[in-house]
């Protein structure tokens, strides 16, 4: 008889070949994961996922840097600002939100309830962007970024700063936010997206995961790697496939891929009200 714990292991690996193929879906499974199938409380979860990802994503990033799918430049101006942002809603943020955040009558609208809640209309929203944008194909979406551009500048600044706090306070890394940015307001190219979106994602993710320990999260380092390195699995098979993939097509896939899971979530949260 098949196991949850086995479901979760298997479940890894695909988590590992969506970073792998999209650049992005890492926490929006592994969060799920870990809750659902591993039965984690959603409060461990959402920073025991930022190690995972984060280790997952990292290694891509090398992958994808090797492969010249980065643009470092732009990966930076992104993360410095989200460093803020993840430091801010760790320290700050989270903290100040009551284990029960509201009661009425019989009802009582707890703390999990609210994170998991938001993570999936932040979802929904990233999705359903992604997926009317206009279509690009490889050669028109080839656009550079250019820093000296100041309004370009302050707006990766400023979406990299709400990376920051949606990687702080929901356990993501923020792929499903990262991608969509890098491909409609800076104008890189699918593959690039998704190489820059890792490196962004493996900063931010270690980076929160540093915080959380810092502020006393207990760690099962024998469970975190066991999932880590069915990831691994996945995110080395996902990263052959992306290259035989045409762009189009994991540009929309990604956003329909994300537009499901946030559906699953939030109506898994909206039973429980």
């Amino acid at each position: 008889m098949i196991t949850m714990q086995t479901y979760g292991y298997i479940a890894s690996v695909f988590m590992g070949l969506s970073l792998g193929l999209i650049g992005g879906g890492g926490s929006i499974l592994t969060v799920p994961i870990l809750v659902y199938l591993f039965l984690v409380d959603p409060m461990t979860a959402t920073s025991s996922s930022l190690f995972i990802v984060g280790s997952t994503a990292l290694v891509g990033a090398v992958l994808a840097y090797l492969r010249n799918d980065i643009d470092v430049k732009t990966g930076v101006l992104f993360f410095l600002p989200s460093f803020v942002g993840v430091f801010l809603t760790k320290s700050f943020l989270v903290p100040m939100i009551p284990e029960t955040v509201f009661t009425f009558q019989n009802f009582i609208f707890t703390k999990p309830l609210l994170i998991m809640s938001l993570f999936a209309i932040l979802m929904l929203m990233a999705s359903l962007a992604m997926i009317r944008s206009k279509k690009k194909s490889i050669e028109t979406s080839e656009e550079k970024f250019d820093p000296k551009q100041k309004h370009k500048h302050i707006q990766i600044s400023v979406q990299g700063l709400v990376v920051g706090v949606v990687t702080g306070f929901v356990g993501a890394g923020g792929g499903f936010l990262i991608v969509p940015a890098l491909v409609n307001l800076v104008g890189l190219n699918m593959r690039k997206a998704i190489g820059t979106s890792l490196m962004i994602i493996a900063a931010n993710s270690l980076f929160g995961f540093t915080i959380s320990i810092s502020k006393g999260l207990v760690v099962n380092w024998n469970f975190l790697v066991s999932i880590l390195s069915m990831a691994l699995v996945g995110l080395i098979t996902g990263s052959f496939f992306s290259k035989k993939v045409p762009e189009q097509k994991l540009k929309m896939g990604f956003g329909y891929f994300v537009l499901s899971m946030g559906t699953f979530v939030l109506w898994d949260q909206i039973k429980k009200l």
